[in-house]
């Protein structure tokens, strides 16, 4: 590519009518010439479990989630801890919470019909600049710039962008941005992220047979495979805790729901002390008197910005008992899969205990 020209959209929109990727929530080239349009909320709800996370984690969820609540209106009116409980597994669970007040605020404030203009997205509860942009740009085919981490190791090799991520984020938009036709644009931003996912990807990319092979300043110089540059991570840090995992003689579980507000927010969990960085400060905090076992190995979780160790006690209950914390939910209602992972990971620590009993 030489100075002054830039690639063209076409070239990349004809690779993706013959390689898109079959996704559920996706309207493909052939089915959008014969007149098929996206529908909003699968978009929608696609780009929010799709947020710092891959596309095969997040297929299953998502047929989940439609199958039980098809439409906006059901997710409007579904059940705060029905959708915690899908959500399970998912990790960064403020998207949950931001999910259901999104599609609250639709069905409320715009009839149940999702805006179509980015600035109309992002004035809804939870929606950021990048999932207004996707919305926009696939749902209503508005000319908006799509920038994941796909896009941005495309751009960072298109144009030789020795500068490093995160501070050439601006720069590696304004580049996209500068490619975006006015023509297609929802496919075209799909264009991108697939040939991010499928060829230009993190190693050993197939440079070979890339439609924008002939553009690609990184490849003509043999800088491809080192970027895009990124500025190293600290390191992180390391908090201790304690989870207290108690059954009933009748296989109610003893559980509690977290304050929406921080880690885990509105997610069922068992009662347990503070996460600490000194874990000399993880003092005992038992909701109830009872003969706690160590189940003798930690429940281990790393989140985004610290690793989590995690203590676990187990006791079975008497009928009687009077947790000062926490509410007994009847073993037919107790579903492992509706706890978060870490405390699913504690569960199975603990189960062995009661299976001993």
């Amino acid at each position: 590519m030489r100075d002054g020209e830039r690639p063209e959209a076409g070239v990349l929109l004809d690779w993706y009518d013959a390689h898109a990727r079959v996704m559920p929530w996706r309207v493909g080239p052939d089915d959008r010439r014969a007149g098929l349009r996206p529908d909003p909320y699968r978009i929608w709800l696609s780009e929010v479990m799709l947020q710092q996370t891959t596309v095969a984690a997040v297929r299953d969820y998502f047929h989940r989630f439609t199958a039980r609540w098809p439409t906006v209106n059901d997710l409007a009116a579904a059940d705060d801890g029905d959708v915690m409980g899908e959500w399970a597994g998912l990790g960064y669970y403020a998207r949950a919470r931001n999910l259901l007040k999104c599609a609250r605020a639709v069905v409320a404030d715009h009839g149940g019909v999702f805006p179509e203009t980015r600035e109309g997205l992002m004035a809804l509860p939870g929606i950021g600049p990048y999932t207004a942009g996707a919305v926009a740009a696939i749902a209503f085919d508005r000319p908006e710039v799509v920038v994941d981490g796909n896009v941005e190791r495309v751009m960072a090799r298109l144009f030789d962008v020795q500068t490093p991520l995160p501070a050439a984020k601006g720069e590696l938009t304004e580049l996209a941005r500068a490619l975006t036709p006015d023509a297609r644009p929802g496919d075209y931003a799909q264009a991108v992220m697939d040939l991010g996912a499928t060829i230009c990807t993190p190693k050993s990319p197939a440079c070979g047979i890339c439609p924008w092979m002939g553009d690609c300043m990184a490849r003509v110089r043999g800088t491809a495979a080192e970027l895009p540059k990124k500025t190293p991570k600290k390191p992180k840090p390391v908090r201790a805790g304690i989870a207290y995992v108690a059954m009933r003689k009748d296989g109610a579980m003893l559980l509690e729901r977290r304050i929406d507000s921080g880690l885990l927010g509105g997610m069922l969990g068992w009662p347990g002390s503070a996460w600490n960085s000194n874990t000399d400060d993880t003092a005992p905090c038992p909701p109830v008197a009872a003969n706690w076992v160590d189940a003798g190995a930690e429940a281990r979780h790393t989140f985004t910005h610290f690793h989590l160790r995690l203590t676990i006690y187990a006791a079975i209950l008497p009928m009687d008992a009077a947790p000062e914390r926490g509410h007994f939910l009847p073993q037919s209602q107790f579903r492992p899969s509706d706890l978060p992972t870490v405390m699913r990971k504690a569960y199975d620590l603990a189960r062995g205990h009661f299976a001993q009993e």
